[in-house]
């Protein structure tokens, strides 16, 4: 499989609320050497955010940073409500300084 089918899927499972599924999904494409982008990202950053899971939102995230994938608003937006949802305003305001 390649990026543009992982992304769909990955974005399936966001919409479905399927939030750790979707991290697999990103695990097996790094397995996989499939290339991850920014939407494939933020569709799981958004999936962790949706299920309420902010710590997973964060490590997605310095995921991106480390593997120098552009972040935007999308991803600090949907990690920003993760924190939120989360009671850790903190660490959203942390993210907000990046």
């Amino acid at each position: 499989m390649d990026t543009i089918i992982y992304s769909a899927v990955v974005s399936a499972c966001e919409k479905g609320g399927k939030w750790w599924e979707s991290l697999q999904l990103l695990r097996e494409m790094a397995d996989c050497c499939v290339e991850m982008d920014t939407i494939t990202y933020n569709a799981v950053v958004s999936a962790c955010e949706k299920g309420g899971q902010w710590s997973q939102a964060v490590q997605v995230l310095r995921a991106m940073a480390d593997c120098r994938v552009e972040m935007d608003t999308i991803t600090y937006s949907a990690a920003v409500s993760a924190c939120e949802k989360g009671g850790e305003c903190l660490q959203a305001l942390l993210l907000l300084r990046e």
